[in-house]
């Protein structure tokens, strides 16, 4: 079976000063349709910088990486966003939603970039799957940071999309309600068969994933197949 992600030598560098310096060095790994990765590794070394070229959001100095079989870096920018708009979805820290509008226009919002009839009537039933259908109308700054984050994975998975890409979902939360993320997001993943990468310094989400790869100075130090 062909995976879902798959990276080949990736590498960046970047110029600082006088100097190049390497942010990630040979990375290659793929990932299979319905799986969840957990990509893991001390501060500075190179997971949300690979977690940005496995999304198209940042250009490789080196290497490949292939979305669904199609290679995202023989695509221009537009390009590269037509595959990001089919495929994927996101979950950030700061969870990204927009103020002025309320819950469930925040969740529509992707549906309607799409031309999608029926938008509200999907926004409705992902706002109820993750818990928060008497809060629809509630404006961001009216929600607490665990709502916030449950609205931002609502419209992450209102769109179906075939890849999540998660960028420390629960850094903002405290452990009780980071735990309550997890979960869903786990859950979504299962119910929906959706590909899970995400980014996380929680050891304990890490474990649940079905995939661990750990990096240190921009290297792959440890693959590990958890399930």
């Amino acid at each position: 079976m062909a995976a879902i992600v798959q990276a080949v030598k990736l590498g960046k560098q970047v110029q600082s000063g006088s100097e190049q310096l390497t942010i990630l060095h040979d990375v290659s790994f793929h990932v299979q349709a319905g799986e969840s990765l957990a990509i893991v590794g001390a501060s500075g070394s190179g997971k949300s910088t690979l977690l940005g070229l496995l999304a198209g959001l940042d250009m490789p100095s080196t290497g490949s990486v292939s979305l669904n079989g199609r290679d995202l870096y023989t695509e221009d920018e537009d390009g590269r966003a037509r595959i990001r708009g089919e495929l994927a979805g996101f979950v950030f820290q700061s969870f990204q939603l927009l103020p002025t509008l309320n819950a469930l226009e925040n969740v529509m919002l992707p549906l309607e970039l799409q031309g999608v009839k029926d938008g509200r009537e999907r926004a409705t039933l992902a706002l109820q799957q993750v818990g928060l259908s008497a809060r629809a109308h509630h404006l961001p700054k009216q929600l607490s940071g665990g709502e916030q984050q449950r609205v931002a994975l609502a419209r992450a998975f209102v769109t179906r999309p075939k890849i999540l890409f998660a960028d420390e979902p629960t850094g903002n939360l405290d452990a009780a309600t980071g735990a309550q993320i997890i979960e869903l997001m786990l859950e979504l993943n299962h119910v929906l068969g959706t590909t899970l990468i995400l980014v996380t310094h929680d050891e304990a989400l890490a474990q649940r994933c079905t995939q661990l790869l750990r990096l240190s100075s921009g290297r792959v130090v440890d693959e590990v197949a958890l399930q």
